[in-house]
Order: structure tokens, then C-alpha cells, then sequence
């Protein structure tokens, strides 16, 4: 059985590791986002971003970081519903990530225009010597709710 204190400092490590990783994806900080990562062992690292395939491998994942972050001048990440689990050396957190984004700009504008997306995460976290490391990331988009009154009228 796990000590309470125990658990309660894996829980703040596991949620001080998660809020890191928002905060470097902010900052365009493609060391740190590396550094969060597990290194390559046993098991590899997966990842998933909302519309693209399972990538798996670091080299593969870390290489769509580097795309994102070079067509992405500004994203801030509001974490919302954020849920942490604790089992022995793995940790899942879930979460919505309330995302406003800016590409590029255009026309001598300071910034692209900007975005809102509402994104649901899981990001699984093992624990190594170094502190927890992210394993798999998988984000999913939220598709906005059809209201009902909007649709179309079959009784004809």
C-alpha cells in the first residue's frame, strides 16, 4: 500500500510534469517538450495530435513537435476537467485542453488570426529516475453539439 504522503507528492510531480508541458508548447521550447519525453526503451512513445495518424518513436514524434511549433507563432492552452490517476510507476492525466492558437501572419499583420479549439487529452506519464516522463499523448478534437432545432425538416 502506498503511503498517503507518498502518493499525494507523485500526484503533485505528476501534475507539476503536465503543466510543464503545456507551458513549453507556449513557449516554443522544443528542449523541454524533448526533455518531458521518455527516452526510447522497451517500450516506445506515442503520440497523437487531433486529425493526424498514431505516431510512434521518438524520432517521429518529436519530429511533429518541431512542424508544429514552426507553423505555430502563438497557442495558450486553458487546462480545464483535469483528472490525474495513480498506479504504481504510471500515471494518466486527462484533460480538456481550451486551445487559442495564431499561424503565421499575413498582409504585415503581427499575428496570424487567431483560433479557439476544444481538444480532450490523455497523457500517460512513467516514472524514471529522472522524474515522470510523458510515455503516450493522444488528443482528440470535441466536435460541437448539433442542436436539434437546426435540423432539417423531413416531414415534407
Amino acid at each position: 500500500m502506498t503511503h498517503p504522503a507518498a502518493h499525494q507528492a507523485d500526484r503533485t510531480a505528476v501534475e507539476a510534469a503536465n503543466t510543464a508541458y503545456y507551458e513549453a508548447m507556449e513557449q516554443g521550447d522544443f528542449d523541454t517538450v524533448t526533455d518531458l519525453w521518455l527516452d526510447e526503451d522497451a517500450t516506445p512513445i506515442t503520440c497523437v495530435h487531433p486529425g493526424w495518424p498514431v505516431l510512434t518513436g521518438r524520432g517521429e514524434v518529436l519530429r511533429s513537435y518541431a512542424l508544429i511549433m514552426a507553423n505555430t507563432d502563438y497557442i495558450q492552452f486553458f487546462l480545464t476537467d483535469v483528472e490525474i490517476s495513480l498506479a504504481g510507476d504510471v500515471a494518466v492525466v486527462t484533460c480538456t485542453e481550451n486551445i487559442l492558437s495564431g499561424g503565421p501572419a499575413e498582409d504585415g499583420a503581427a499575428l496570424g488570426p487567431l483560433v479557439g479549439e476544444l481538444v480532450v487529452a490523455t497523457n500517460v506519464f512513467r516514472r524514471t529516475p529522472d522524474g515522470w516522463r510523458i510515455w503516450s499523448h493522444h488528443a482528440s478534437p470535441v466536435l460541437p453539439e448539433n442542436d436539434p432545432d437546426d435540423a432539417p425538416d423531413t416531414d415534407d
